[in-house]
Parts: C-alpha cells; sequence; structure tokens
C-alpha cells in the first residue's frame, strides 16, 4: 500500500501549479514599490496600496517555461498606468482593441488590471478591504502622493 501512495504523492507534487506571471506596480520614477501579484493556476492574485494616487509603471514577469508556451501571447513587460485608491488602470497598446473591449479616454485605451488579465484568461483577487500591507518594500497603506 505505501508503495502506491508514494508514486501518486510524487505525481500530485509534480501537478500542483506553479507561480507564474508576476506584476511589480511603482511610481513613474521607479523608487517606490506600490503592489505586486502574481498567478497561480488561471488565479492572479493582486496587493496595491490603497491610499495612493497617482501615475504608475507596471511590470510583468513570465518564468521561462511561460515565455516557451507562449502563455501569455502580446504581453508586454512594461505598461504605463494610473492607481488611485486601490484601482489599477492600464494604458494598452491600440492592437490589444481587437480582443479586449476598452474605454477610449482622451485618446488612450484604458482598462482596469481584471479586464487586462481577463484576455489571458487569468481571473483576479486583490486583497480584502482595509488590509494592511506588508510585503517588503511595499509603501505604507497610509502615504498619500498628490
Amino acid at each position: 500500500m505505501k508503495r502506491r501512495i508514494f508514486p501518486l504523492i510524487f505525481l500530485l507534487a509534480l501537478a500542483a501549479p506553479a507561480h507564474g506571471l508576476k506584476l511589480i506596480v511603482w511610481d513613474r520614477e521607479l523608487q517606490t514599490k506600490l503592489g505586486y501579484g502574481e498567478s497561480s493556476g488561471n488565479k492572479f492574485s493582486v496587493q496595491l496600496v490603497p491610499n495612493y494616487s497617482g501615475p504608475v509603471v507596471v511590470l510583468f514577469s513570465q518564468t521561462d517555461e511561460e515565455k516557451a508556451k507562449a502563455s501569455f501571447p502580446g504581453l508586454q513587460s512594461r505598461y504605463d498606468g494610473t492607481l488611485k485608491a486601490g484601482q489599477l488602470i492600464l494604458q494598452a497598446p491600440e492592437q490589444r482593441l481587437s480582443t479586449l473591449s476598452a474605454n477610449a479616454v482622451a485618446g488612450n485605451t484604458t482598462l482596469t488590471l481584471a479586464r487586462f488579465l481577463s484576455a489571458f484568461k487569468l481571473s483576479v483577487s486583490g486583497s480584502p478591504s482595509g488590509q494592511t500591507l506588508s510585503l517588503p518594500g511595499l509603501k505604507a497603506a497610509g502615504t498619500d502622493n498628490k
């Protein structure tokens, strides 16, 4: 019986979803980390500073395996955006319009993070409202900008 269980456990460990796509949100000057997120399976968990308002730079990082499999076709490593009261809005390139219904605002194509990632079959979950964020290097939640 024990001989049958070990191979099963080993196979389950191999099949466990690995953390893949990662996101870091920085202020425009790349001085202060304002958020972090990563995917596991088809879920994307994200934590954002709730009391920051202003322009941001959003950086995505894929694993080598994801790049080789083209898991996120068309995903760029950098996007500009805005973070306001814990809501992340990305400025998506024009070619994304064919796959996403975006809102055109003053000539810019803007999408919420959830809408943007839905094109890659990822659903977003965030930190609960009022939760204090304690990620290393993440800006204090009570600090306002602008």
